[in-house]
């Protein structure tokens, strides 16, 4: 068992970190028993159905066509009151959970009142990119 009371995972995909490259982490979806396979889906699924729901529908189909090359990674307890990081990782989703250290709660150490979470598309420069102003930029600009 990892002591929790010095864990600190930060999210590594975060603000200002458009298309880090992470290695596969954890177990894969493939090697699951059945009923931990359904709840990784599950999971996923309440992350993306945020989403409206047609784009959500055809996130999460692409998330089973891919659900073989999905990994889901794991540190800090599993007691109810434990602090703990996830990820679940695989070629069209990236989403990472974790406990935080405070900044205005004054808590040194990972809190279950500060949590971050972040889903993305990986290598798809999904996080504060003006898509549309680039590409006037680029495409529009008065010479």
């Amino acid at each position: 068992m990892i002591d929790t009371t010095s864990l600190y995972i930060s999210n590594l995909t975060e603000a200002f970190k458009d298309n880090v490259v992470l290695d596969y982490a954890g177990v894969r979806a493939a090697d699951l028993p059945a009923a931990q396979h359904r709840q990784l889906i599950e999971l996923v699924d309440l992350y993306v159905s945020n989403m409206d729901d047609g784009h959500a529908r055809v996130k999460m189909d692409e998330v089973k066509r891919h659900v073989e090359n999905t990994w889901f990674a794991w540190v800090g307890g599993t007691d109810r009151d434990s602090v703990f990081y996830y990820r679940i990782h695989s070629p069209v989703v990236l989403i990472e959970f974790d406990h935080q250290r405070g900044v205005a709660l004054d808590n040194d150490a990972p809190s279950r009142q500060h949590v971050h979470t972040v889903i993305r598309t990986p290598n798809g420069n999904d996080y504060g990119k003006d898509l549309l102003r680039q590409h006037y930029e680029r495409h529009h600009s008065s010479a």
